[in-house]
């Protein structure tokens, strides 16, 4: 896989202390995107599977997937996912600028959103650029409860559970 960075015991890629890993690649080129140095897809470093485990594994934080955007690796990091549920059991999150409505039935993207929990989807729009909000750049993205929304073949959006910064 390729990897742009990995942050470990961050707290602003979703609850709780996690390792956020950014992946290369993405063509989704959002205009005021904080991470444009990840989109091409030779970008960063190869890493292994293992390699990430062992990191995972050390911190024994929750996991974020980000980049870049994960989809556009997802058959390594569906992989990486699954390793991750089955021997740790820890929780992930993932960012997408891809929506739900695009993905959720796409064969190739499938195996990855059947190991995430929590969703973060749609492109970053500069527009609707909000710093107060938690876990999301701009108010037009969406926090999806995947296994809910995958089980009830629709979507559970649970972005107003996670409040502004400035509320408790």
């Amino acid at each position: 896989m390729r990897v742009i960075d990995i942050s470990e015991g961050t707290t602003v890629d979703g609850p709780g202390l996690r390792t956020s890993i950014y992946f290369a690649g993405c063509t989704h080129h959002c205009m005021g995107c904080h991470n444009p140095q990840s989109w091409p897809a030779n970008a960063g470093k190869d890493m292994t599977e293992d390699q990430l485990m062992d990191i995972i594994r050390y911190n024994a934080f929750n996991v974020t997937f980000t980049g870049g955007d994960p989809f556009f690796q997802a058959p390594a990091v569906a992989q990486l996912a699954q390793r991750i549920k089955a021997e740790l059991g820890l929780n992930i999150w993932c960012y997408t600028g891809y929506r739900w409505e695009d993905i959720k039935d796409n064969l190739n993207y499938r195996p990855l959103l059947e190991h995430i929990d929590m969703l973060v989807d749609s492109p970053f729009v500069l527009d609707l650029r909000d710093t107060t909000l938690r876990f999301r750049g701009s108010s037009n993205q969406r926090i999806i409860d995947v296994p809910a929304s995958l089980k009830e073949n629709r979507m559970i959006d649970t972005t107003n559970q996670y409040k502004s910064i400035y509320e408790t």
